[in-house]
């Protein structure tokens, strides 16, 4: 019988869309639904990249070099230069995405049965691109109670064996919020460095930090620059998820040159995505901290919420735009799926994103879900009070 590849197969559906469908039939039926599932910010994208889109002048819509415009690369470059760090735009692949990214650069390092350490929770999509590049993903066990913190050197120590290549970071978390200081950037270094291993390093939340804490780039690590390769993305910073703009960048000619390969048989990178990207960059500052500012309010608006309600336990995000909550439930995909299903309050529910799909330690985060603060501080609010109903009635039932 003809059967799809047993690579597919192996692949977990989204944890942050599989409920999708549930969510769909509850709006048929007239159910209005908050979304705390998915980290799509509803923040207005800088007014610069709007214009730029409305204003092409272009009478042909053609390929670009398949490693991005070389204008805005030298722009990517530029950002970097304002964290100390010196990219060239050489050293800058842009990519479809920050999964493209993510994608390319395992292909590029990471031959099929190699080995990737990174710390569990994960982002769901790093392991289904683990799982189609043919690379292992194994994990170190973080918890709600210090903040998902990095483990210590030992931790790491054990996990690396022979088939050891890399280690992955996501900093700021996704999903967890975490937020990894000097101490920790270094613990990686050192590790990286001594093991001649990759350090993949996601940065695209690197602009939402709170609390006056301080962003620490692998890039701006010490000893270790062919060893660094970061992933970032134009969707968060600027709120344009769909441009599909990402970059891989690294000053190891050898995986740039990798990546370009692939870059080269996918032809290039979205043109329009990457007009617009390049107008982002002027937006500046100026559009940047009024955007910080507006998600710590509404930071504080889900997690002391969320700690109103009894039974719930909140881990407080440093970074990024999301919660993991540990809910007073016996298994939070059931809960979730309900609330889609079977729940409503005043006509509305609420959407979130099962944990479970974004740890790969079986059993792990079976009482948990991750929450995007991306909505109003308003809709933040009625979302929460919409869950403290919904764990009413569940608890009840």
């Amino acid at each position: 019988m003809l059967k799809t590849s047993e690579r597919i197969d192996g692949i977990a559906s989204s944890p942050i869309r599989k409920l999708a469908p549930l969510a769909d039939s509850a709006k048929a039926k007239g159910v209005k639904v908050y979304h705390l599932n998915i980290g799509q910010p509803d923040i207005r994208t800088p007014q610069v990249a709007l214009d730029a889109l409305k204003h092409i002048d272009r009478t042909v819509l053609e390929y670009s070099p398949s490693q991005g415009f070389l204008s805005l690369r030298e722009k990517i470059a530029s950002y970097y230069a304002g964290y100390g760090m010196d990219y060239t735009p050489e050293q800058i692949m842009v990519t479809a995405g920050a999964s493209e990214a993510v994608l390319f650069s395992f292909i590029a390092c990471l031959d099929p049965g190699d080995e990737i350490i990174t710390t569990d929770p994960t982002y769901a999509n790093y392991i289904a691109f683990a799982e189609a590049a043919g690379v292992r993903v194994r994990t170190i066990l973080t918890g709600i109670e210090d903040r998902f913190a990095l483990p210590p050197v030992g931790e790491f120590e054990k996990m690396i064996t022979p088939a050891t290549k890399a280690v992955l970071v996501c900093n700021p978390g996704n999903p967890s919020g975490s937020l990894y200081t000097g101490e920790e950037m270094q613990m990686l270094a050192d590790i990286v460095r001594r093991h001649d291993l990759f350090l993949f390093s996601d940065e695209v939340y690197r602009e939402f930090v709170y609390d006056g804490a301080e962003f620490i780039s692998a890039g701006s690590l010490a000893g270790v620059d062919k060893n660094v390769v970061i992933i970032d993305s134009f969707s968060k910073r600027y709120s344009e998820c769909g441009i599909r703009i990402g970059a891989v960048i690294t000053k190891n000619v050898s995986v740039i040159e990798g990546v370009l390969k692939l870059g080269q048989a996918r032809l290039s990178p979205p043109l329009l995505g990457q007009i617009v990207a390049e107008a982002s960059c002027s937006a500046g500052r100026e559009y940047i901290e009024p955007v910080i500012k507006e998600y710590d309010r509404r930071r504080r608006v889900l997690v002391d919420g969320l700690n109103a309600i009894p039974g719930v336990i909140t881990s407080e995000p440093k970074g990024a735009f999301y919660v993991m909550a540990r809910l007073p439930v016996d298994d939070s995909d059931r809960f979730c799926a309900w609330c889609l299903s079977d729940f409503e309050y005043e006509g509305e529910t609420v959407m979130m994103a099962p944990a479970s799909g974004f740890y790969v330690t079986p059993g792990a985060g079976r009482q948990e879900v991750r929450m995007a603060y991306v909505l109003e501080t308003k809709s933040l609010e009625r979302a929460v009070f919409l869950l403290s109903k919904a764990l009413e009635k569940y608890r009840s039932l």
